[in-house]
């Protein structure tokens, strides 16, 4: 079921967005050579805490972390732990933070240190994906196909593929709540985005193929080639004066 957002709760939710952009921030600030997903875990963790909200994916369907830490071809949903960074690596940063009663769900690809050409366009690529998601949502009666087809025609022009076992979802008082909005799709087709609708739009893109597999912790999720993979997301609300990005650290 699709529950459409007052004025006021797209207000709470901008709020508790806010401070999920902040700690995606802090956690990019942290990606350098020498330190551990571990340590940027309890940086995101401590900057939720210390604006009186708390993580969103902590214990979540039983996750260990504060924060999804992935690294290279770790598509989603990367365990913190003590894994060093390298020069070159690419990390993805999935942060969700819960504020008086809602959440604000993001996530961004950091480099460290000088990383490839590939990794550098893998990353751009990905990012424009959102907005030119986003230009889609703009448009008169979007639906969720034409969100999807925007990421996916961007990605793929650009020589990479979208990965299509995980989606885009609904924001609220629970982290995922209905629609799904998948990174693929036709124009005209999916669930109509209407005014109050507040959605995670998170193009989650592949170097190679879009085909995933799940490690043996039962949660990180690689590319199946091992190829590199990136990630960016934004929770935004569709309302009567456009489309308004809640997680933004401004």
């Amino acid at each position: 079921m699709i529950i459409l957002k007052t004025h006021s709760q797209i207000q709470a939710l901008r709020d508790a967005g806010r401070i999920a952009a902040i700690a995606r921030e802090a956690g990019g600030e942290q990606c350098r050579e020498g330190v551990t997903t571990a340590h940027i875990d309890a940086v995101i963790r401590k900057t939720i805490l210390s604006h009186g909200a708390t993580p969103s994916f902590l214990h979540l369907y039983g996750f260990p972390g504060s924060a999804c830490i992935s690294v290279n071809d770790e598509v989603i949903h990367g365990i913190p732990g003590g894994r060093v960074l390298k020069n070159g690596d690419i990390v993805k940063i999935d942060v969700g933070a819960k504020f008086r009663g809602y959440h604000g769900d993001c996530a961004a690809t950091f480099a460290v240190g000088e990383v490839s050409e590939e990794a550098e366009k893998l990353i751009r690529v990905t990012r424009e994906s959102f907005f030119k998601a986003i230009e889609a949502l703009e448009k008169p009666n979007p639906r969720t196909g034409d969100v999807g087809f925007a990421v996916q025609s961007h990605c793929e022009a650009n020589g990479f593929s979208v990965v299509r076992d995980y989606v885009g979802h609904g924001v609220g008082t629970e982290v995922h709540e209905d629609p799904e909005v998948p990174n693929y799709g036709q124009p005209g087709h999916g669930v109509r985005i209407t005014k109050g609708m507040v959605i995670a739009i998170e193009p989650m893109v592949n170097a190679g193929t879009h085909l995933v597999r799940t490690l043996e912790d039962d949660w990180t999720v690689v590319t199946k080639d091992g190829k590199l993979s990136s990630h960016y997301e934004n929770t935004v609300a569709l309302t009567e004066n456009g489309v308004l990005i809640l997680t933004d650290p401004a």
